[in-house]
């Protein structure tokens, strides 16, 4: 319950934001006020009401005798502690250092053991992700369709919602993997479970599509021959396109579904999961992209790289494009000591060490370049393994990930690059930059944002990117955001890193809260729930008028600037402290200074052209009042 009242204390002090920008262009445009940012500033003010009294409610008595010191404290920060909560007698400063957001680490409210808040892992679809908790549990968002959400509906999800397994035995999720539509996941006894679009057979099981999590038949659990049956598991599971992959303990490697473009794609029986022949070699890890598949496989202590399916674009790595019907060594990494491997729709990234120490390591790519994806400065394609070599030296990448046109890296320092198109955003036509920025990115470009402390993953969707950062336990995204894609809560899309709604607010309490709400008199806890739940109502009303707010503020902003909004940098300087006075005329002219000629001739042409609009309405009006006037003095010489 405390937890909820957290989060949308936290998401509502950002709405506040963006409701003053709001404002702003609202005043530039129609100079009148908008209503909306009243309501926004007046919700947390009885949401930390509602924190504070639960929190005095938990404490030991003789802590609470410390409320003198504490409400000095609070009211030195603009609050003053009473026995109903909070009460705000001066703005909230969102610059106070003791006040700004901090990560768990630093807030100190955190522990290792309580992993239902920690992700360990996250995966991608077309466009929907997953999250996997430290406990074992699985959330997802995103676009529904097909089922592939796993939460028993095919509606789309803007907040993260938790999958539920139906199995007799409780079941803890250790891996997780997202195909273009479908999604797999692997429990800690081996068990795989699919769920999500299945016409080619990617889901393993004999159905349609399915809603909910389906437990797939390895052939090993079905008495089939294996080297040691009675003990042989999975332990890991990889989805591509329209195909699932999972290896065994033992190193084998099995796949069902269809590898699309190749002979397989009509020769398989695509439900039944079947053994890839590696020769006695061990699987370590496997990616696979729409029609194609890259392993990496120990080769007597060394991990050689083996490739096969689809090559139409080169991206085996085999330097040909002669589609390879089995595994076949890539021999450019004979030499090089690779250990992550990701593919995209049609190209492949691998990163290599570069030091006996692994301590720096660069990335190689190959395949289909028509957008950029492969980083190399150009738009051709390669079939043979290339170097990423504009990215900056000394670096020790630890993830990588592509998307259908769009490939991204994160370093050990928290620095992101992206590639290919839309500027490395993937799928998203709607993007617009400066002119100078703008189209495709052909070499890696910086992704402007937070740095991302202590990066474990980045994923790529279709049109999306998810950074998991901060050891577990902040998620990032951008990209396009329709279908709730971005996970925090809106349809907009943006374009740099934004927080996604990590915990989600629904998330159940965690143990000592039950203890301690049990221990209440259930008359205060029912009254304290009411007052939450009408909180957490108005908010979700509130949130609903945010996500048309936005669109109308990008309309607005573009409208006004000729580009979309980017977030902090577009905030008028004197609303980013809420102390200070609003100057609209003084916005305008430094709005105007800082144009180029370029712009200032496409704002001339806006307000020539809005001008002319409003010259227009006012000569129709007068000729309607005209012949008015007309009417009533004709009536009235007639009689």
């Amino acid at each position: 319950m405390d937890r909820g009242a957290c989060w949308c204390f936290n998401h509502i002090v950002s709405s506040v934001y963006f409701s003053l920008r709001l404002e702003f262009l609202h005043l530039i445009f129609f100079s009148s006020s908008s209503i909306w940012s009243l309501r926004f500033l007046r919700l947390p003010f009885l949401l930390g009401k509602l924190m504070e009294k639960s929190r005095l409610e938990k404490r030991p008595k003789e802590e609470k005798r410390e409320d003198g010191e504490l409400n000095q404290k609070l009211k030195n920060q603009g609050f003053y502690a009473c026995c109903e909560g909070l009460v705000m007698h001066k703005p909230f400063q969102m610059t106070s250092p003791e006040l700004e957001p901090k990560t768990i680490a630093e807030a100190g409210i955190m522990d290792t053991d309580n992993l239902s808040r920690k992700v360990i892992a996250i995966a991608t679809g077309e466009a929907h992700t997953l999250a996997l908790t430290g406990d074992g549990k699985v959330y997802s968002w995103g676009r529904g369709t097909f089922g592939r959400l796993g939460n028993g509906s095919e509606a789309d999800q803007h907040f993260l919602v938790k999958i539920e397994f139906n199995s007799t035995d409780k079941v803890k999720i250790v891996g997780i993997s997202a195909g273009a539509y479908h999604s797999i996941a692997l429990a800690d006894d081996g068990s795989v479970w699919s769920w999500g679009y299945n016409t080619y057979g990617q889901l393993g099981v004999d159905r349609d599509n399915s809603v909910v999590p389906c437990l797939v038949k390895m052939p090993m659990t079905d008495g089939s021959p294996t080297k040691n049956k009675n003990t042989l598991k999975i332990s890991s599971v990889k989805a591509g396109g329209m195909m699932s992959l999972a290896i065994d303990h033992l190193g084998g490697l099995w796949m069902w579904g269809t590898l699309q473009g190749t002979s397989s794609e009509v020769e398989c029986a695509p439900t039944i999961p079947v053994s890839i022949n590696f020769h006695t070699h061990t699987v370590v890890k496997v990616a696979c992209g729409s029609g194609h598949i890259v392993a990496l496989v120990d080769n007597g202590g060394d991990l050689a790289c083996y490739s096969w399916g689809n090559n139409d674009h080169g991206q085996l790595g085999l330097g040909d494009t002669e589609v390879r019907p089995n595994p076949q060594k890539v021999e450019k990494f004979n030499t090089l000591e690779a250990y992550e491997v990701a593919c995209g729709a049609s190209h492949t990234c691998v990163l290599a060490y570069t030091t006996k120490t692994k301590s720096e390591s660069v990335c190689w790519s190959f395949g289909r370049g028509s957008n950029g994806q492969l980083g190399l400065g150009t738009t051709k394609d390669s079939s043979y393994p290339e170097m990423v070599t504009e990215l900056p030296g000394n670096l020790l990448l630890v993830s990588v990930d592509c998307g259908l046109f769009h490939t991204s890296v994160v370093s050990s320092s928290g620095n992101v690059w992206s590639w290919g198109m839309e500027n490395g955003l993937g799928l998203c036509p709607e993007a617009t930059f400066a002119e100078a920025d703008g189209g495709d990115a052909l070499s890696p470009r910086l992704i402007n944002g937070p740095n991302f402390r202590q990066p474990l993953q980045v994923a790529c969707g279709a049109a999306h990117t998810v950074v998991l950062s901060d050891g577990g336990y902040k998620l990032w995204s951008w990209g396009r955001g329709r279908s709730g894609v971005l996970g925090n809560g809106q349809d907009v899309d943006f374009f740099t890193p934004k927080a996604v709604l990590w915990p989600p607010p629904n998330q159940e309490a965690a143990p000592e809260t039950v203890a301690n709400n049990m221990e209440k008199d259930p008359e205060e806890v029912t009254d304290l729930e009411k007052k939450l739940s009408a909180a957490m109502e108005e908010m979700s009303f509130l949130q609903s008028k945010l996500s048309v707010m936005e669109r109308y503020t990008s309309i607005l902003h573009g409208s006004i600037f000729g580009r979309p909004f980017e977030g902090d940098r577009d905030i008028p300087l004197s609303l980013r402290d809420l102390l200070g006075t609003f100057d609209i005329t003084k916005e305008w002219e430094n709005m105007l200074e800082s144009c180029d000629r370029g712009k200032l001739i496409r704002l001339q042409m806006f307000y020539r052209n809005m001008l002319a609009g409003v010259e227009d309405k006012m000569m129709k009006q007068r000729i309607k009042e005209m012949f008015k006037e007309y009417l009533e003095s004709s009536a009235g010489t007639s009689h």
